[in-house]
């Protein structure tokens, strides 16, 4: 890894990382590579931070850089699902009722999303 940022469970067993150098990765629960999003997806990514895995197993972004946060579906194109209202998002949670929860460390709140 090159600078390990944030780290969420996947629910197969593994993990997936957000690094400074500006990819994602997800790893198996051997902790083996699966694969890199920046590959898999073709996405390039600002400067990931926040991850969190949703009850489908679909992987969600934070992007500092570019004030987004996508989602990472296990078949299928990326999809942005905050692309305004903020400023520096962070660290991130999915609810099992479908909420997201972004902590925006510019503003000193967490913003919820449904």
């Amino acid at each position: 890894l090159q600078g390990p940022r944030y780290v969420s469970p996947v629910p197969s067993g593994g993990f997936v990382v957000s690094e400074e150098c500006g990819d994602v990765k997800v790893f198996m629960s051997s902790c083996k590579l699966l694969c890199s999003l920046s590959s898999k997806y073709g996405h390039q990514f600002g400067n990931p931070a926040g991850v969190c895995v949703d009850m489908d197993g679909s992987i969600l972004v934070a992007d500092e850089q570019r004030r987004t946060v996508h989602l990472f579906p296990e078949r299928g194109a990326p999809i942005c699902l905050v692309s305004t209202g903020l400023r520096r998002p962070a660290g991130m949670a999915c609810s099992s009722s479908g909420h997201l929860f972004v902590a925006d460390t510019v503003e000193n709140c967490v913003k919820v999303f449904k």
